[in-house]
This record gives structure tokens, C-alpha cells and sequence, in this order.
């Protein structure tokens, strides 16, 4: 089974790099395959996503972390 993940981010958000590792180092480590999209995102877009924080990782259309309030900073 392929999972989708959409891992979105603020433009200024430093998390990226360890994110991507980890990402990547979870991926690897449950033989999985996995198709990744990074996106960049703005406050605007996030609210109208629902997405509720940078970094915000989804996994199959669902939000791997619920709650919070939409929107980044």
C-alpha cells in the first residue's frame, strides 16, 4: 500500500531539513512506499486548507496532527 504525504510549510519555517530526515528515516525503516509533495504556504492558504500549523503533515488527506486552529505564523 502507497501512502500520500503533503507536508506543508511557511516560507520561513526552519524545519525542513530535520523534517525531510525524518521523513525519510521513517519511510525507509517501515519498508514502505510513500509519495511525498512538500508545498510552501501562505496564511491564506493555510485557512482555507484547514491546515493548523508549519510544518503540517498530512497523510492521506487527513491532518496527522489535529487540532489547533487554522492558520500559520
Amino acid at each position: 500500500m502507497s501512502l500520500k504525504i503533503d507536508v506543508y510549510l511557511a516560507e520561513i519555517c526552519g524545519s525542513y531539513h530535520q523534517l525531510r530526515q525524518n521523513i525519510d528515516q521513517a519511510i525507509a525503516e517501515l519498508g514502505i512506499q510513500a509519495d511525498v509533495a512538500w508545498h510552501t504556504t501562505d496564511y491564506d492558504d493555510a485557512v482555507s486548507r484547514n491546515i493548523k500549523g508549519s510544518p503540517s503533515v498530512w497523510i492521506n488527506g487527513e491532518d496527522a496532527f489535529e487540532g489547533g486552529t487554522p492558520g500559520i505564523l
